[in-house]
């Protein structure tokens, strides 16, 4: 099972000291971040897409590229990428040149966006926001499939003879994750593509989640990939910790309240018991994890969030470092004790796909009758 972080890269004055970052700082920050989460073990880093205040992170490819160079073995994603506001050819385009400059580390989790005025910044309309992931996905998937593409849609203009370059790595596509949180469309499209389903349940009650990912599995498995629990899963979860509650409660606390996301909501109390906050031990945390597999099934990916709300960037180095000696080894060992052979431990890797594809060509290969050739076969 893969375990990691993800950013969402907002730029938030420490309450506790009136502190803000400068862009330059909270960027230098997303980056030593990323380094330190290989260091400690952790097997993903991802990172968010944003185009408003009070966020930085509007380059994802830029990043993760940087990220890359500096990093030998941590899976680099996104935490979205803009399936509805970026243009089809960027992301087939960018994140191939992404593959092949990390050596297939790479993968990414598309997202229709819920900040309602980037959606004209760049030329779109929110109300359509469904029918603009539906085309522009599509698009996406033959721009990496195909080599030669000629396409019309109703979002962009038309296509002819069009080859997205680079390639992708090897021939193979990264893979891709569909990030939702309330969208059944979303779910849908999944499981149509074979494709891994995140839900980044980071603010409403597991209900509402169980619903979606029980969707994407039942689909996913009306389309032919394989059995509901072999769907490939990505969960999300928040924590902070210390070395009792009642200091992790204490510390965390005028970060949850001053959050440019839920701050001024509902009490840090409400919040850890009707989501997967954690605030607590490091067992508490290992403790309400495990919990995911009991109402989401068995899954293949947990990111936390970690870096937000303004902490400083030692303490969020301190809860990597907490994360991978006293957490993730935990839960590696007990996921994998409960999980059944015939489920995915991990979700696809590079090295796994170029694999499968080889496997598959040889075995179309073998069964080409002796003696005939591919071109009498097609006389």
């Amino acid at each position: 099972m893969q375990f990691g972080i993800f950013s969402v890269g907002d730029v938030t004055p420490d309450p506790t000291t009136g502190r803000t970052p400068t862009e330059a700082e909270r960027i230098r920050a997303m980056t030593t971040i990323a380094e330190h989460a290989e260091q400690a073990g952790l097997d993903v880093f991802a990172t968010g897409e944003h185009h408003n205040r009070p966020f930085v992170p509007s380059s994802p490819t830029t990043l993760l590229g940087y990220v890359a160079g500096r990093t030998s073995r941590i899976t680099l994603s996104t935490s979205t990428t803009l399936i509805t506001t970026n243009d089809p050819v960027k992301i087939a385009e960018d994140y191939a040149m992404l593959q092949h400059l990390s050596g297939g580390r790479t993968d990414l989790m598309l997202g229709r966006g819920n900040t309602a005025p980037v959606y004209p910044w760049f030329g779109q309309d929110i109300g359509k926001s469904v029918e603009l992931t539906v085309e522009n996905y599509q698009l996406l998937r033959r721009l990496w499939d195909e080599d030669v593409v000629t396409w019309e849609g109703r979002f962009r203009t038309p296509l002819q003879s069009f080859t997205s370059t680079p390639r992708p790595l090897d021939g193979v596509a990264p893979f891709v994750w569909h990030g939702s949180i309330r969208t059944p469309e979303v779910a849908e499209i999944a499981a149509y593509f074979g494709d891994g389903y995140f839900a980044n349940n980071i603010f409403w009650p597991k209900e509402h989640y169980v619903r979606l990912i029980q969707l994407y599995r039942e689909r996913y498995a009306h389309y032919g990939h394989g059995a509901p629990e072999q769907a490939i899963v990505g969960l999300g979860g928040q924590v902070y910790m210390a070395r009792n509650s009642q200091d992790a409660v204490r510390e965390f606390r005028p970060y949850f309240d001053n959050a440019p996301v839920y701050g001024h909501g509902p009490s840090l109390e409400d919040f850890t018991a009707q989501t997967p906050l954690t605030v607590g031990t490091p067992e508490q945390v290992v403790e309400k994890t495990l919990t995911f597999q009991e109402f989401f099934g068995d899954y293949q990916r947990q990111l936390f969030l970690i870096d937000h709300a303004g902490l400083p960037l030692a303490t969020v180095l301190r809860q990597i470092d907490l994360l991978g000696e006293q957490v993730v080894p935990v839960l590696r060992r007990e996921f994998e004790a409960r999980r059944p052979a015939h489920v995915p431990s991990d979700p696809p890797t590079h090295a796994s796909r170029v694999a499968a594809r080889d496997a598959a060509l040889a075995a179309a290969a073998a069964e080409v009758p002796s003696g005939v050739t591919s071109g009498a076969a097609g006389a």
